[in-house]
C-alpha cells in the first residue's frame, strides 16, 4: 500500500517550542506491517525499517540507519 510517511533523511531543523519538529513526509510503499514496531517500507526503490505511531496515525521510515539488505 502506498502512503505518505515521515522519512528520516528529510528531517529539517524545526522549532519545537511551537510544535514544529522538522519532520517531512514523502510517498512510500508499505511492504509489511507485522506490528507497529515491525514495519518494512520501500522508499526510492530501497527497503527500510519503519514504525507506525498509532497516536499520530503515521509511519516513520528510517532511511538513514534502517536499510534492509537484499536477500539473494
Amino acid at each position: 500500500m502506498k502512503t505518505m510517511a515521515f522519512v528520516h533523511s528529510l528531517k529539517q531543523t524545526g522549532n519545537p517550542e511551537i510544535g514544529d519538529f522538522g519532520h517531512q513526509k514523502a510517498e512510500v510503499e508499505i511492504i509489511s506491517h507485522i506490528n507497529n514496531n515491525e514495519v518494512v517500507a520501500e522508499y526510492k526503490g530501497v527497503r527500510y525499517t519503519a514504525i507506525f505511531n498509532p497516536f499520530v496515525g503515521a509511519y516513520y521510515v528510517d532511511d538513514v540507519y534502517g536499510q534492509i539488505a537484499e536477500v539473494a
